[in-house]
């Protein structure tokens, strides 16, 4: 079940709207959790770290491989998910959830509409 309210990239990240003046929370899709299996390791931009679109911020460590976390906007970063220190398989119980990876600013909003909808995200992991 893929959410209907949520933008995601081709990388399998998703982009939530948090409602609080532009922010906008990230974490990786159910599909991308699945693929890597059980995680057993976070690691995620510092607080303030300025990103750009489409460059690696983190990984994701897994008992199969190690994956980057890309970047779906460029933007400044405002708060990660502390607790995945402790519980890194949180991503995987819960990853549209408690297993959120990071919350950014966006330097442009703007170019949060210009991320796949559910039905394009959808289509893109079918095919």
């Amino acid at each position: 079940m893929i959410p209907e309210d949520l933008k995601y990239t081709s990388e399998h990240e998703w982009v939530r709207c948090t409602g609080d003046g532009g922010s906008v929370r990230i974490g990786i899709t159910d599909f991308a959790q699945d693929a890597l299996g059980d995680i057993v390791y976070v690691s995620l931009p510092e607080v303030g770290t300025e990103i750009e679109s489409g460059s690696a911020v983190g990984e994701l460590e897994s008992t199969k491989s190690v994956s980057d976390v890309y970047a779906p906007l460029t933007g400044t970063v405002t708060a990660v998910n502390e607790t995945l220190d402790g519980t890194p398989e949180t991503v995987n119980s819960d990853p549209y959830g408690e297993g959120w990876l990071f919350e950014l600013t966006p330097a442009d909003p703007a170019t949060v509409d210009a991320l796949m909808d559910a039905a394009a995200y959808t289509a893109s992991i079918e095919s």
